[in-house]
Order: structure tokens, then C-alpha cells, then sequence
């Protein structure tokens, strides 16, 4: 490279790095919704864009004589792990809900209810009975010891579930949290679908109520990938949605009967929903809908007291690395990035409808503050950082070629049918040391280290493994900026 295209290539990255120029959120968020195409399973639908995929788990749910086909796998390997699962779609129902009209205007509203409906269709198979949810199909340790595409797996496709002998009041309370807010999303495109998914989530509220306990005791093999350290938050998150879903005061006495309303967070995540709990209730406040005072007000104040810390303006602040990324642990830590900034800018909005603004330890914060803040950590994720990379997958030319996903990382059974087996995976396609033959636009890799760092093999599974609940939040986003 002549010295003129390495002068010029260093001047775009340092106008990138300093936020000169424009960013395409558009289009990041058409690949954002792209990559819920190829996390699907089941039977493809004929209009699917992402043409490297198949079908797949089709024989799911045969060993407990159900139909479970569909839903999602969770991040780069072939296990629908239905916990993640659910929130996933819960913060794409918030995504929608929120952000229906922008979504709309970017030409993706349809993209985004048809990633939703995929999911919810799921869940709903999932519930068969009132006190009954499937909760996982496949095994993470048999799944984890293959490395093929999902379209030609020969793991056992086991199905573990909960009811009322066995319970798990986070699973069902996530899943009821998810149902509810897709029955907003969809209530003015589909009433009747709408409808059908409230009554689930009302079941699964109930059930989860009145049979507490943590799902991982009756789903083992659930707790060595995705362990819950609690079912109250699950609880309250869904009784928040049932609230904004009915207006029934029942769910509003819920929230208001809580002994415990998580105090102030450290993340919000899937396995920790306190924070999105106590930012709904915070909008019923803003709303009227409940007053200012007693445990209502507890509930704002650690809703603002998280965001204060995220926007470096609180008492604990969330470390930053030194290019400005908010940095919580090693293992893919964007998913953690992406729910804090989707909380940022939403209740930036709920603030400026109330004509409000936060009150932080070190000041007041504007929800125009709130926005800028948004916009840094998104352009970062976008490629704006110190290594000038890409964490979401296909967006700009240098993002990550060897994510750890097995589908991307095998050629595609369309160009090659020849089965993949368990261990032949891993000596043709997981060691090779070349880009995968499949690009998964809009996955968000787990991201850098806290030295802004990041190392693009496929082993290194902390940093280069996406996993849909990075996403999902970030569809929101992604359709406020563009």
C-alpha cells in the first residue's frame, strides 16, 4: 500500500475514532434484524433472505410427543435454550413497541415482527398446558463436544420441561414477560394474535407465581450454560408487561406488594430483569399512572441510579475502557452494552414527553445527554474505536471473519451436502485458520476486552461467539438513531 492510501486510511479511521464520520445506522439495522434469519430453526420460511441456512431440528419435541420445531438457537452453537430465548424476544417486542414508527420508516417494521412472531410462535408451542413449558431442546454438552451446522446435527434433540412438580418461576415468569409485551406489539397489526399470546402470558404468570423455585433445579442442564440467580425479577418484569398489556390493577398490586425491587443494578441482562422492571414502573410514574412516592418511587430512583452509573454521572460507575466502551466482564460483555444504552435512550424518550431530566449524583443529564451517550456507545460497537473494528458482523469491511458459530463456520449445505460429523467438524472447519465461508450479518460479537482488545479466532468463544440477546436490544437502538 502506497503511503498516500496508508495516510488516507489512517485520516478516515481517526475521523471514524473522533465520530467525524456519518455512520449508516440504517443499515446496521437491516443487519440486525437479518441475523434472527440465520439463528432460526425449523422449517424455513420460503421468502428467508439469509440463503445459506436450512432447515433444521425438525424432529424437535418428537420424544415428548410435541411439536417444538422453531424458535431460535441461542448463539453459535445448535441448543434452544428456551430462557435466553425468551428474552430475547421480550427485548425485541420492547424494541418493536418502542420504536414501531422508526422501524416502520427504515422500510424493517415487518423484518422485526417477523423475528418476533418466530420466537413467540415458539413459546407458544412451548406452553401446552397452563402449568407445563418446555424450557430446553437439545443438551449443551452433547451439543458442545460436535461442531456441525445445524442443518446436519447428530446430538441427541432431548426436551427438558417444568410444571407444577417441577418448577421454575423465572422461566415461566421470562416467558410471560416476553408474551406480554408482544401481545403490545402486535395489537394493532394482529388483534387475534395479540390475544392469544396475553392468555399465555397470564397462564404463565400465574403458574410462575404460584410455584416458585428456580428453573435450573428442574432443568439441570440448563444451569451450566444459562443459570438463573433468581426468579423474583423474572416475576416482576412480567407483571410490569401484563400491567402495560391489561391496565389490570392486579399486576400493578403485584409490583406494589414487592418485598424486594433489586435496590440499585449492576446490568441488566437475562438472567437480571430488575432493571427493565423498574424502568416500566418509572414510566407509570411519568404517565400518572401511579404516584411519585413510597415503593413506586424506590423503583424510579434505582431505574436512574443504574442509568447515572452507565452515563459515568452516579456513585459506582460502570467501568469504561480506555476508547470509551461501558465494560463489565471478559465474557461477552456487549450483551451487557447493548440493554444498558436500550434503557438509556428509552427513558430518554419517557423524559422527554414528561419534559423531565435526571438527577445524578454528579448533575443533572438532559435525555439529549442521554442520546449522545447512546450515540458513542453505539458508534463504538460500529466500528468508531481504537482498533477501528466492526463487532457487528458484515457492517463495514473490517469486522470479525471467524466467529465462533458453527453454522457460519461450515460451508453452506446448499454448496455442499455431504454431512458434516460430530469430530469431522472440528479437524475441516473449526481449526481452520481462514475467515468462515458464511458471513452472519448483524451478530454481534461478545467484544473486546477491557484494554479495548480483541482477537479474531474462532476458538476464543468469550470474545467471538454472538448470541441473539446482544441484538436484540440493539434493533431498538439502531431504529431510534436511524
Amino acid at each position: 500500500m502506497s503511503s498516500t492510501n496508508l495516510f488516507g486510511l489512517a485520516l478516515s479511521l481517526l475521523l471514524l475514532f473522533h465520530g467525524v464520520v456519518s455512520i449508516d445506522y440504517g443499515a446496521a439495522l437491516t443487519k440486525s434484524l437479518l441475523y434472527f434469519e440465520a439463528q432460526r430453526s425449523g422449517v424455513l420460511p420460503a421468502n428467508q433472505r439469509v440463503q445459506w441456512r436450512g432447515n433444521s431440528g425438525l424432529n424437535d419435541g418428537k420424544d415428548a410427543g410435541i411439536d417444538l420445531t422453531g424458535g431460535y438457537y441461542d448463539a453459535g452453537d445448535n441448543v434452544k435454550f428456551g430462557f435466553p430465548m425468551a428474552f430475547t424476544m421480550t427485548m425485541l417486542a420492547w424494541s418493536a413497541v418502542e420504536y414501531g414508527a422508526q422501524l416502520d420508516a427504515k422500510g424493517e417494521l415487518k423484518n422485526a415482527m417477523d423475528a418476533l412472531k418466530w420466537g413467540t410462535n415458539y413459546l407458544i408451542k412451548a406452553h401446552n398446558q397452563p402449568d407445563v413449558l418446555y424450557g430446553e431442546v437439545g443438551d449443551g454438552d452433547s451439543d458442545h463436544d460436535c461442531w456441525q451446522r445445524p442443518e446436519d446435527m447428530t446430538t441427541p434433540r432431548t426436551t427438558f420441561k417444568i410444571d407444577d412438580q417441577n418448577p421454575g418461576a423465572d422461566l415461566a415468569g421470562e416467558t410471560s414477560a416476553a408474551l406480554a409485551a408482544a401481545s403490545i406489539a402486535f395489537s394493532k397489526s394482529n388483534p387475534t394474535y395479540s390475544s392469544q399470546l396475553l392468555t399465555h402470558a397470564k397462564q404463565l404468570f400465574d403458574f410462575g407465581r404460584n410455584h416458585p423455585g428456580m428453573y435450573q433445579n428442574s432443568i439441570p442442564v440448563a444451569g451450566k450454560f444459562y443459570a438463573s440467580s433468581g426468579y423474583e425479577d423474572e416475576l416482576l418484569w412480567a407483571a410490569a408487561w401484563l400491567y402495560g398489556a391489561t391496565g389490570d390493577k392486579t399486576y400493578l398490586d403485584y409490583l406494589g406488594a414487592a418485598g424486594n425491587t433489586g435496590g440499585t443494578r449492576s446490568m441488566f441482562s437475562w438472567d437480571d430483569k430488575f432493571v427493565g422492571a423498574q424502568v416500566l414502573v418509572a414510566k407509570f410514574i411519568l404517565e400518572g399512572k401511579v404516584g411519585n412516592s413510597g415503593i413506586w418511587a424506590q423503583y424510579k430512583t434505582e431505574a436512574e441510579q443504574f442509568i447515572c452509573n452507565c452515563v459515568q454521572k452516579g456513585s459506582n460507575n460502570v467501568k469504561k475502557t480506555p476508547g470509551g466502551l461501558l465494560w463489565w466482564q471478559p465474557w461477552n460483555d456487549l450483551q451487557y452494552t447493548t440493554t444498558a444504552i436500550f434503557v438509556a435512550k428509552t427513558y430518554s424518550n419517557y423524559l422527554s414527553a414528561s419534559h423531565g431530566s435526571l438527577q445524578c449524583q454528579d448533575g443533572a443529564v438532559q435525555p439529549s445527554d442521554l442520546t449522545s451517550f447512546v450515540k458513542s456507545q453505539v458508534d463504538y460497537i460500529l466500528g468508531s474505536n481504537p482498533k477501528g473494528m466492526s463487532y457487528v458482523v458484515g457492517f463495514g469491511t473490517n469486522y470479525p471473519k471467524q466467529i465462533h458459530h458453527r453454522g457460519a463456520s461450515i460451508i453452506s449445505m446448499k454448496e455442499n451436502p455431504t454431512p458434516v460429523t460430530c469430530k469431522g467438524g472440528y479437524n475441516d472447519w473449526f481449526n481452520k485458520n481462514e475467515p468462515n465461508p458464511n458471513v452472519v450479518d448483524g451478530a454481534i460479537v461478545g467484544g473486546p476486552d477491557e484494554n479495548d482488545g480483541y482477537s479474531d479466532s474462532r476458538s476464543n468463544f468469550q470474545q467471538a461467539e454472538p448470541a441473539t440477546v446482544n441484538t436484540a436490544p440493539f434493533v431498538g437502538v439502531l431504529a431510534s438513531l436511524a
